[in-house]
């Protein structure tokens, strides 16, 4: 077995209101920074997985997202394996 490192990127889907960004976009609007827009907050995850290949170790983080980390429903997510 080999040990390679998933580091998962989630975000709310497009169309999902996004209230936490919309509350720190409006923090930094008060803080005079409202030259930035559209703020999105999502979650960043890291996994270190043990599996043969590269292959095996995207299926089996994909499969922990699936079932566990990310909801399919709402979010989004993106998967990036490393050798560890």
């Amino acid at each position: 077995m080999n040990k390679f490192k998933a580091e998962i990127k989630i975000t709310l889907r497009t169309g999902i209101l996004d209230v936490q960004g919309k509350t720190v976009e409006n923090a930094l609007g008060s803080m005079g920074l409202g030259a930035i827009s559209h703020v999105r907050v999502g979650k960043y995850v890291t996994l270190d997985v043990d599996a043969a290949n590269i292959d095996e170790a995207r299926a089996i983080a994909d499969k922990a997202c699936q079932q566990l980390i990310a909801n399919p429903i709402m979010e989004d997510y993106v998967i990036d394996i490393k050798e560890a």
